[in-house]
């Protein structure tokens, strides 16, 4: 890691775009893109994304930026006794620039602390000859000598001394932060990190069954971290295929045949209405009341879509203005408050039955969970857990079913 390229993050987390930072610099947007893709590979965590072509700051950078301040003076502090010291004006240009690296930092301290470019060749592993090269090359860069050779070793010069107590701050600094990727990455890679669908809301079977899950496995005195996320069923399959988690309940099977699945719970679509509306069908529904679904993105939010444009009421819903969410408990809202009407199984119905009407249409159409890991051996307990939870708390729901019950698949 170069001290340049933690000077050009430090000025994209301050100004919040790499293409100004960039221009400022003199170089291009993917030198700056890099130097924050090496900061992010050393510190094990994500500090910038990509919206609308370029790349915005992230919260996790804000830390960062502040663990950064003490390198940050050290760098100003070397600009003063550097053979050909920048001028005020030339100051970001010549520290951007800056080539001088971490290891050979540490590597510079090394020496000092043995007192000897020998033992301190033999104690990080290296050839002599190669340590003294970047010792001389690091003489160079400052134009003064570092150490004093003497028979019975080398011995810090008065300004190598003063380098030394500023290089010294330097490698603190950057292994505190160092220290808490280490940290963040034990967590990550003992983490069993579990994806799911949005729930209607804390009293879904959703929430119950990771809520039960985490209780479960904290009770079990399982080692691994869970870390829960939520997302629709497009994000979950990408999360898959990336490894950004390990499990997933998903609303529809489409896209998981590369990862060990089944199905979880096999129910049916219903509408969800109005508690007020007195419609007895759906066509009567659809007809007198706004539309909100969840998006196409979702399982159940292409169900409802191939549902509208495929179904004998599809010209019903031709030419209505349908709003689309992927937050169900807005949607619930939108329908318990608002005069809504949308769509859902009828497993994640019944829990908000008393908020919402529940309408059957015309045709039973099938509508199934399921859930897919990447067959770890912390993920297969998860999904074992998963099932059991759902198992128990599916099978606590009854209410009047004009067709087919929801049913937990072993």
């Amino acid at each position: 890691m170069y001290l340049g390229a933690l000077f050009i993050a430090d000025m994209v987390f301050s100004i919040g775009s790499v293409r100004e930072t960039a221009r400022r610099l003199s170089f291009s947007a993917s030198t700056v893109s890099s130097a924050l893709r090496r900061l992010e590979t050393e510190l094990a965590m994500k500090l910038v994304e990509r919206a609308s072509g370029e790349l915005a700051t992230l919260l996790a950078s804000s830390k960062v930026q502040k663990g950064l301040q003490p390198v940050l003076a050290g760098i100003r502090e070397l600009s003063t006794l550097m053979k050909d010291p920048p001028a005020a004006d030339d100051y970001a240009q010549w520290a951007a620039r800056l080539s001088l690296k971490i290891a050979t930092i540490e590597r510079f301290l090394e020496v000092a602390d043995q007192g000897s470019i020998n033992r301190a060749a033999r104690r990080l592993r290296l050839g002599q000859p190669q340590l003294s090269l970047q010792i001389a090359n690091l003489e160079e860069l400052f134009g003064f000598r570092l150490f004093a050779r003497q028979a019975q070793g080398s011995v810090l010069t008065e300004a190598g001394q003063e380098v030394h107590a500023i290089l010294a701050s330097i490698a603190q600094a950057w292994d505190e932060m160092r220290a808490a990727a280490d940290e963040r990455f034990q967590r990550t890679a003992r983490a069993v990190r579990i994806g799911s669908i949005i729930p209607t809301g804390a009293e879904s079977w959703v929430a119950r069954s990771l809520a039960s899950l985490v209780s479960r496995w904290n009770i079990g005195g399982n080692r691994n971290m869970l870390s829960l996320m939520l997302m629709t069923a497009d994000d979950l399959r990408e999360a898959l295929r990336s490894g950004r988690i390990d499990v997933a309940i998903v609303d529809s099977v489409f896209g998981l045949d590369a990862f060990e699945h089944m199905e979880l719970v096999a129910t049916d679509m219903v509408a969800i209405a109005p508690p007020d509306s007195t419609e007895q069908t759906l066509a009567a529904l659809v007809e007198n009341h706004p539309l909100c679904v969840p998006s196409p993105r979702t399982g159940i939010g292409n169900a409802a879509t191939a549902f509208g444009y495929d179904s004998h009421d599809r010209r019903r819903f031709r030419g209505r203005d349908i709003t689309s969410a992927d937050s169900l408990p807005v949607i619930v809202d939108l329908v318990a408050n608002h005069g809504y009407v949308s769509f859902l199984g009828r497993v994640s119905a019944l829990p908000i039955a008393d908020k919402v009407r529940i309408v059957d249409p015309d045709e039973v159409l099938p509508l199934s969970y399921h859930l897919a890991h990447n067959g770890r051996k912390a993920s297969v307990e998860a999904c074992r857990l998963i099932q059991q939870a759902v198992r128990e708390l599916v099978g606590e729901m009854d209410a009047p079913r004009k067709h087919m019950p929801s049913r937990v698949m072993n």
